[in-house]
């Protein structure tokens, strides 16, 4: 076991009350709402139609492009609507259930080869349950030499994965060794911080018949749950800037994934269901609640008893990075891992933003050793190729330096806005360079064939020269052959 540090962050308030309660259950909900895009890629392609019967396991959408994911039914239901703009959406109508789910062939954990395992996880759907929900089977396609997972679930209120590993544990271990072995690495490690007592029992607890890894138990530190954060304090290595942790040899998963990967393997389980936090003072029992993907977020309240007369305001995701909900009818995607209720108390106070008095406190908390002071000011100025040049990309928007600012900016919000504004003119950039690229290629192309024309109506004007000079020569020969000797 060991302990390190990153730069920056904060020490908040855990406020892990949902990680002292057992696993709920969430029963199917009247109607699954089923996202077809769950990933950073484009939208799945569904497969099935309106009015159809699936199967739970059976294989809704497929995975289009790069960065995709495969989706499964959560259940055995009925296809009520499928809607394919935007993120695209299935209707699900959960069934009695009618015969036996859908599985993916059993493959040996113990003997199974690196591209089996790999090809497994990309057929049963599996992303990153951290949050960014990357295809796992993506990340695994690079060797790596070590393999960490990521535990150490900093952000207040979120409390999943603390759960999970108090009561599976070994799932969760021998997953992590199926991830090691998919992307050759030498070593396993398992992260988690110094307030996680009971999930930290439970993983020695279950070492002793498990494969072999090293615990890491972290001061509780926010943002430490950020790979890049989680890689310093592990291995005191910094991912260089403009760089991912695959460049230095380093895989980071979440604990979650790691148990997806094994019931994937194992138990030919695609996945259809996850653990959500569901937290705050507006809701009635914080708790962790395991629910089928599509489920809606009025469901997973209902799973912690309720709202409270004070809920006031709804979040997807932690309080610090999450994003207000203006309904609860967003339903679960793989990649969402918590559901908070703040209560009216709970609500910071709107307070008036002031200049900024170059405190410097947003540069002392700043995980990714930036100068949000700065760029704050190049954003104010409209001197987007300093705001690049500063490191705006790498702001991994952890809003620590909000919390530090004396004069109350909201510092991220401003950098996400100006982020989006410049990836939006990146792209309108790229668009315009492709059409001219394809006027031009179009301009050549018309040229190119208006001068072939030129050169086939050139050469058939050549042979129709030709040809009536070998007339001419013959009917002089004929004339000079007709005349007097």
């Amino acid at each position: 076991m060991s302990a390190g540090g990153f730069h920056g962050g904060l020490k908040l308030p855990g406020r892990k009350e949902a990680a002292a309660r057992p696993i709920r259950r969430c029963p199917p909900p009247a109607v699954l709402r089923v996202a077809l895009r769950q990933h950073p890629g484009e939208a799945a392609l569904p497969l099935v139609a309106a009015g159809q019967s699936v199967r739970e396991g059976q294989l809704l959408a497929r995975a289009v492009g790069p960065f995709g994911a495969d989706l499964h039914a959560p259940c055995h239901a009925e296809v009520l609507s499928i809607d394919e703009s935007g993120d695209g959406l299935l209707c699900l109508r959960p069934t009695a259930e009618d015969g036996d789910a859908i599985r993916l062939p059993l493959l040996d954990p113990d003997t199974a080869a690196a591209d089996a395992i790999r090809a497994r996880i990309a057929a049963a759907g599996v992303v990153g349950l951290g949050g960014a929900a990357f295809p796992t089977a993506d990340k695994l396609a690079i060797a790596r030499e070590a393999v960490i997972l990521n535990g150490a679930e900093c952000e207040p209120l979120i409390a999943c994965d603390n759960r999970l590993l108090q009561e599976r544990a070994e799932a969760v271990i021998r997953g992590g060794e199926l991830l090691r072995r998919a992307c050759g690495a030498g070593s396993l490690r398992i992260a988690i911080e110094e307030d996680m007592p009971a999930a930290r029992e439970a993983l020695l607890a279950a070492k002793a018949d498990a494969p072999a890894f090293e615990l890491d138990v972290l001061p509780a530190r926010y943002p430490q749950g950020g790979e890049r954060q989680l890689i310093e304090a592990v291995l005191g290595i910094e991912v260089p800037r403009g760089g991912l942790p695959r460049d230095i040899g380093i895989g980071v998963f979440n604990v979650g994934t790691a148990e997806a990967v094994w019931r994937a393997v194992a138990e030919g389980r695609p996945l259809t269901r996850r653990l959500v936090s569901v937290a705050g003072g507006g809701v009635v029992e914080p708790v962790v609640v395991e629910a089928l993907i599509g489920t809606p977020v009025a469901e997973l309240i209902g799973a912690a008893g309720g709202y409270r007369e004070d809920a006031a305001r709804l979040i997807l995701g932690g309080p610090l990075t999450g994003r207000a909900l203006a309904d609860d009818d967003h339903g679960l995607r793989k990649g969402d891992n918590a559901i908070v209720v703040l209560s009216t108390a709970e609500i910071p106070e709107t307070r008036t933003s002031m200049p900024c008095i170059r405190c410097g406190a947003c540069a002392t908390v700043c995980p990714a050793r930036l100068q949000p002071q700065l760029l704050w000011q190049f954003g104010l100025a409209g001197q987007d190729s300093r705001l690049s040049d500063h490191g705006l990309f790498d702001c991994i928007e952890c809003a620590a330096c909000d919390l530090v600012c004396p004069s109350h900016i909201a510092l991220t919000a401003g950098f996400r806005e100006h982020k989006l504004r410049l990836r939006g003119e990146a792209l309108e950039r790229a668009a315009a360079d492709a059409a001219r690229e394809r006027f031009e290629q179009r301009q050549a192309r018309l040229e190119r064939e208006a001068a072939e024309r030129a050169e086939q109506e050139a050469e058939q004007q050549r042979r129709l020269l030709a040809r009536d000079a070998v007339r001419a020569a013959l009917e002089r020969a004929r004339a000079r052959g007709k005349g007097p000797p």
